[in-house]
């Protein structure tokens, strides 16, 4: 396979695995846009975190609630936080706690009852995430899970999860950020009201 065909073998396998999760996963999605539009409508917060390009997409994401998605859209800042963000206190927290409590230790004094926490993993059993879903369900925070691989242990965790049916992380990681945009503007769509 020269790269030419090789170029068009990656866009080909991305675009079927996302088509495939938006057929196999439209109800989990529109399930999880009900979450986060009603988490939002009641003034609560709406967490992301993950681990690498992960991380960035958790951070992407949260920053699509608190500025905007769509620049034709005028809407209030919605409450999001990634807690990929704090080097100060992912490093005190990995130095004093260890680092799968990086991101559980930020929740438990952030969030309340009725957030909503965004798991991202692109294999469904990073310690860290999975120690997050394990506080967030303590503290009666709603969970979500963009996951990869089999999911597990991370999916038994989450009230709603899609698992892109991939192990090949670059693919899981385009899915997931499709995913997301997705339903944040199902989201913005339902509480500024638009069709």
């Amino acid at each position: 396979m020269d790269e030419a065909e090789k170029l068009a073998d990656i866009f080909a396998r991305s675009a079927a695995l996302k088509t495939r999760v938006a057929a196999e996963h439209a109800a989990g999605m529109l399930a999880m846009v009900g979450v986060i539009a009603d988490c939002l409508a009641a003034g609560g917060k709406v967490f992301f975190c993950g681990n690498g390009g992960s991380a960035a997409d958790a951070q992407h994401l949260a920053t699509e609630l608190l500025v905007r998605l769509r620049g034709g859209v005028e809407r209030p800042s919605w409450p999001a936080i990634a807690l990929t963000l704090d080097p100060a206190a992912l490093s005190a927290g990995g130095n004093d706690y260890g680092f799968e409590m990086v991101f559980a230790r930020p929740l438990s004094g952030l969030g309340r009852a009725g957030d909503v926490l965004v798991a991202i993993t692109t294999s469904g059993r990073s310690p860290n995430v999975v120690r997050a879903l394990e506080a967030a369900a303590a503290l009666g925070i709603r969970r979500l899970g963009l996951l990869g691989g089999s999911g597990h242990p991370a999916a038994g965790l989450c009230e709603h999860a899609i698992v892109v049916p991939s192990s090949e992380t670059a693919r899981v990681q385009e899915t997931h950020i499709t995913i997301g945009h997705a339903l944040l503007e199902l989201v913005e769509d339902r509480l500024v009201g638009r069709s």
